[in-house]
């Protein structure tokens, strides 16, 4: 049986961004609503509608040390949350990362 971990570890390895959340989390709802308006392609992995998405999230967090939501991936590194994908956004740094990971491809 797959742990938790690897299912984790295989998304990331699978797509240039990947972001973990929450359907109803607003902070979610942000970084996906930023990552839209950029025209980037992205994975979503709504925690509380899959199958083992708590262990999921206990994964994610044994693998970044961050245990909320919004968690996002780009190129197999966590960028972090919605706080930080705002401030790379506002810095200009999102837009060339998200290019240079093949997320407007």
């Amino acid at each position: 049986m797959v742990s938790a971990k690897e299912t984790v570890e295989a998304q990331i390895a699978a797509s240039p961004v990947v972001v973990y959340s929450k359907s109803y989390c607003p902070y979610c709802t942000k970084t996906k609503t930023l990552l839209t308006q950029l025209g980037a392609k992205y994975e979503v992995v709504e925690l509380d509608q899959v199958a083992g998405g708590s262990e999921q999230q206990d994964a994610l967090e044994t693998i970044t040390g961050q245990s909320t939501v919004p968690n996002v991936f780009v190129g197999g590194k966590s960028i972090g949350g919605n706080s930080d994908v705002q401030k790379m956004h506002k810095a200009g740094n999102l837009e060339p990362l998200l290019e240079k990971n093949g997320a407007f491809a």
